[in-house]
């Protein structure tokens, strides 16, 4: 079986080795979504992880619910990422823009107005503003003709993607955004609500427009098959989300990196059963997993055949070097909770990689 330092092929990508960036919201960008100097110092140290997949970045400003999180439907947002993008590539690394709608976790007071979702319903905990914390708002159903204008804004956010310098893109589709809601918070009696098919529909229609506007190789997926996050949960998670993977699979989508917490995950409840395997079975794209897992742990997923790559996230956070210390059995920095959505460059550009020639 191959290790996690074997290269692996990602849809258009030609990977190093099977260690990924998961992305992770940092919140450095300034308040119209551009991204500066930190984020290029940033991505650029991570460059050796075999594919970066980019912090959850906002398709609309109606999408975007997170303060100081970066944008990719402006000029100027398109232009903030190219350096970004450069940077990575001089590294030698790889880079995937990670395309968000955050449906009903979007406050109005962030600009976008009243949120919209597939029902009328509203997220369980409180939004995020430039003022802090604020109770949740509803949502409005959006109609079909709505439907067809956001997808519309993921295309849109692809095509300024791949102007941007990315090599791909990676839909959204987890943790109780847009895409989520629809599969997993849906009250709908149309073409969108109901059945498994119809709540996976939306799903499959972004899906396919990117696809036709960048290429099925260019065009990855996120999603989370277990657990509660953020009112999202179904009561039969292995078959909406193999239904979810037929569907995508049809489509022509190259790679699907979950958040699939196992039994030891302090995300994980009692009784959850990993789906992936299920899955595997009929998707034939690259799939990777994602949450609270280590070196070992990851490796013996890949042992098992369950997947092709990992992602890991906070581990990046405190170790830009993730990849060599894994390599060389070196200790972890730990990460600063307290930094991970500040503002300068404390926890975000001054974790120390090892000294050279220093292994472990």
């Amino acid at each position: 079986m191959p290790s996690l330092f074997d290269p692996v092929r990602i849809g258009a990508l030609d990977c190093p080795n099977r260690i990924a960036m998961a992305p992770l919201t940092r919140g450095r960008a300034d308040k119209e979504g551009v991204h500066g100097d930190l984020a290029v110092e940033y991505y650029r140290q991570r460059a050796s992880a075999g594919l970066i997949i980019t912090e959850a970045t906002g398709i609309s400003r109606e999408g975007l619910g997170w303060p100081y999180a970066p944008g990719l439907w402006s000029d100027a947002q398109v232009e903030g990422w190219k350096p970004v993008t450069e940077a990575v590539h001089q590294a030698g690394g790889r880079i995937a823009g990670q395309l968000w709608h955050m449906g009903r976790l979007v406050h109005p007071d962030l600009g976008g107005g009243q949120p919209v979702s597939a029902s009328a319903t509203s997220g369980p905990h409180r939004l995020h503003t430039y003022e802090g914390k604020k109770d949740p708002v509803e949502a409005r159903s959006l109609s079909t003709g709505e439907i067809e204008r956001v997808i519309g804004d993921y295309v849109s956010a692809a095509r300024n993607a791949m102007r941007a310098g990315f090599d791909a893109v990676q839909i959204h589709g987890a943790n109780g955004y847009l895409i989520d809601q629809f599969l997993r918070a849906n009250h709908r009696d149309d073409d969108y609500g109901g059945s498994q098919d119809n709540r996976v529909r939306f799903m499959r229609e972004v899906a396919a427009a990117v696809v036709a506007e960048i290429g099925a190789v260019r065009t990855g997926i996120r999603l989370s098959p277990i657990g509660e996050v953020n009112g999202c949960e179904d009561e039969d998670p292995e078959g909406l989300f193999v239904t979810a993977a037929t569907a995508l699979e049809e489509v022509g989508v190259s790679w699907l990196e979950m958040r699939e917490p196992g039994e030891d995950s302090s995300f994980a409840k009692a009784g959850h059963q990993r789906v992936s395997p299920a899955m595997r079975k009929v998707f034939s794209g690259a799939m990777g997993l994602n949450s609270d897992l280590d070196a070992q742990s990851g490796q013996a997923l890949i042992d098992e055949g369950i997947c092709d790559f990992i992602a890991y996230g906070r581990p990046y956070i405190a170790n830009p070097d993730l990849v060599h210390r894994y390599r060389q059995g070196a200790p972890l920095n730990d990460w600063d909770s307290d930094t991970f959505y500040s503002r300068g460059p404390e926890g975000y550009v001054d974790y120390p990689a090892l000294p050279e020639g220093v292994d472990a």
